[in-house]
C-alpha cells in the first residue's frame, strides 16, 4: 500500500529493455511521416523492467475482480467465465481471421455466428436473432429503430410514444428518447408490478411500444404479462421485453412465448462472456417473424449448407456496428450454450433464483424487503431503517461491505426502493461464499445499532478510503501527464 507511484520511481536513463539501432536513415523517416506525426523525446517515466512490472500487478491486486471474489452487482449479472470459453476465443482459426475476408475463407465463422443466432431465437422463443449490436443499450436502440421503421411502413405515422414501467432500467428512456420516441412512464402497484389501471389508461392510437423487464428490477416475476401483451397489441403497438433478466429465465420460460415481440439480450451477462469495463460486449436481440426483415444487414444466412452474408435487405435500418459485431464474444457465448446444453442452461436460472431467496431468507431480519416474497434471480433490500434510525444510509453500508473483501452491491436502483441495495448472486457461487456475504451484511446491520460512526466512515481497510464521487465523476482523470515545469 505504501509503495511510490511509478511516475517517482523513475531515474534518468535506467530502462526495461535496450532497442536495437534504427536502420532506416532519419531522413527517410521524415520525408514518409507528416512533421505532425513525429515527436523528440517522449516524457515518460524512465523505470526497469522489474519496477514496470510490480507496479502494474500491484495496481491489479488493489482492483476487485470476479476471480478474486463476490460481485453481487444487481441487475449485471456478474457470474464467473468458464476458461474454457476463453481458450475457445482464442483459437487461431476464430482469434487470425479478419472481417474483410471473402465468406468463402470464414464458412466456420459464419457457421458459427449462424447457429448462435439459431440459438438465441429459440432460448427466446423469437424466430430470428442478430448478434450484431454492442451492448445492451445499443440492442434496445436497435430494437426501437425496428419498431419505429415497422409502424411506418404500415402506415401509423402518429404511433411516437414509447410506456415504460417507473422500475425500468435508465437506459430504456434513454434509447426511446435517443430514437426520437416520447416517454411515458408508468407506475408499479403495490405489489411491485405494473399497475394494470395505470397501463391502461396510457394506451392510445399513439403507442408504439411498451419497454418491460421481465422479472422486473424488483426481481418479481410479471405474473400478468399475457395480459400486458394483450392490451399493448389490442392498441396496436408492440412490446419490448429488455433482457438483462434474462438468467433468471433460461430454460424455463422464454419472452417470445409471453407475447414479447422483440427483446434484448446481454451476452456478456446472461451467456458468461467478459463484462466490465466498457467493453466487450454485445447486445444481441430477437424477433418475432414481422420484425425480421427490419434486422440490420449484414444478415447471416445459409443455402444449401453455404453461408453468407446477405446485405440485400430494403427494409433493413441499416448496419448498427462494423462488420459484424464483436466476434470473439460471440464465440464465448457460443461455447458457454454448447458445453451446457438445454438442461444446463435451466440449472443456471433455478441455481440463480434458489441462491437470490437464500440471501433474502437470510437477511429479512436485518433489512427492510419492500416486496419480501418469492424473488427471482436478485433480491432488493433498503436501507430505509438503518437511515432513519442512525443516519446510516445505503452507501454507507456498501462501503463497509468493502472492508470485508465483497463488492458492494448495486445502490440507489431501482429508483422507486428508498435506499434500495440490490443484490443479484447468480448461480456461481457456493452456499459457503453467499453465507460469509450474508454473514457480513447482517454484522454490518449490528454495526448500525451499535457503532453507526464505523460504518459511516467506511471503508478502513482499502487502499483509499471514501472518495469524493461527484468529483470522480465531473473530472474523471485516468492518464498520466509529467508535471508543467
Amino acid at each position: 500500500m505504501g509503495e511510490p507511484l511509478i511516475i517517482d520511481k523513475g531515474r534518468t536513463g535506467r530502462r526495461g529493455v535496450l532497442m536495437p539501432a534504427c536502420d532506416v536513415p532519419r531522413t527517410s523517416v521524415q520525408e514518409a511521416l507528416p512533421g505532425v506525426a513525429l515527436r523528440g523525446r517522449l516524457p515518460l517515466p524512465e523505470v526497469s523492467e522489474l519496477d514496470t512490472i510490480r507496479h502494474f500487478t500491484r495496481l491489479s491486486q488493489r482492483n476487485h475482480a470476479i476471480d478474486l471474489g463476490f460481485y453481487p452487482l444487481g441487475s449485471c449479472t456478474m457470474k464467473y467465465n468458464p476458461r474454457a470459453n476463453e481458450r475457445a476465443a482464442r483459437l487461431p482459426g476464430f482469434a487470425g481471421i479478419h472481417p474483410m475476408q471473402p465468406a468463402a475463407s470464414v464458412q466456420g465463422a459464419l457457421q458459427l455466428l449462424f447457429d448462435l443466432q439459431s440459438w438465441l431465437a429459440e432460448i427466446s422463443g423469437m424466430d430470428a436473432a442478430t448478434v450484431q449490436p454492442a451492448a445492451g443499450a445499443h440492442g434496445e436502440l436497435l430494437s426501437l429503430m425496428m419498431v419505429h421503421d415497422y409502424h411506418r411502413q404500415r402506415g401509423d405515422m402518429q404511433r411516437d410514444v414509447v410506456l415504460i414501467p417507473d422500475s425500468a432500467h435508465g437506459t430504456n428512456p434513454a434509447s426511446a428518447a435517443r430514437c426520437g420516441l416520447r416517454v411515458q412512464p408508468v407506475p408499479s402497484g403495490p405489489d411491485g408490478l405494473t399497475d394494470m389501471a395505470a397501463l391502461n389508461r396510457a394506451l392510445s392510437d399513439r403507442t408504439a411500444a411498451l419497454m418491460l423487464t421481465n422479472p422486473n428490477t424488483l426481481g418479481l416475476f410479471e405474473t400478468n404479462i399475457g395480459e400486458i401483451c394483450d392490451l399493448v397489441h389490442g392498441a396496436g403497438g408492440l412490446v419490448y421485453c429488455d433482457g438483462a433478466n434474462m438468467n433468471a429465465l433460461l430454460g424455463v420460460a422464454r419472452p417470445g412465448d409471453m407475447g414479447f415481440d422483440v427483446m434484448h439480450f446481454n451476452l456478456h451477462k446472461t451467456f458468461s462472456t467478459p463484462h466490465g469495463g466498457g467493453g466487450p460486449g454485445c447486445g444481441a436481440i430477437g424477433v418475432k417473424a414481422m420484425l425480421e426483415p427490419f434486422l440490420p444487414v449484414p444478415v447471416v444466412t445459409c443455402i444449401d449448407g453455404v453461408y453468407a452474408l446477405d446485405v440485400d435487405r430494403p427494409h433493413s435500418v441499416g448496419q448498427v456496428h462494423s462488420f459484424y459485431g464483436a466476434f470473439l464474444i460471440a464465440v464465448r457465448a457460443y461455447n458457454y450454450i454448447r458445453s451446457l446444453g438445454p438442461d444446463g442452461l435451466r440449472e443456471v436460472a433455478e441455481y440463480a433464483v434458489l441462491n437470490a431467496n437464500y440471501v433474502r431468507s437470510r437477511l429479512r431480519s436485518a433489512f427492510d424487503i419492500p416486496h419480501d416474497r418469492t424473488c427471482m434471480h436478485e433480491v432488493v433490500l433498503s436501507a430505509a431503517r438503518q437511515k432513519s434510525r442512525n443516519g446510516v444510509r445505503a452507501m454507507d453500508i456498501s462501503k463497509r461491505l468493502m472492508d470485508y473483501g465483497f463488492h458492494p452491491p448495486t445502490n440507489y436502483f431501482p429508483l422507486i426502493v428508498p435506499e434500495a441495495l440490490m443484490i443479484e448472486p447468480t448461480e456461481s457461487e457456493s452456499k459457503e461464499t453467499l453465507d460469509a456475504f450474508c454473514d457480513a451484511m447482517l454484522e454490518i446491520a449490528r454495526d448500525c445499532e451499535a457503532t453507526p460512526d464505523i460504518v459511516r466512515s467506511a471503508p478502513h481497510g482499502t487502499v483509499v478510503s471514501r472518495l469524493d464521487e461527484t468529483a470522480a465523476v465531473k473530472r474523471l482523470d485516468v492518464r498520466w501527464e509529467t508535471k508543467s515545469g
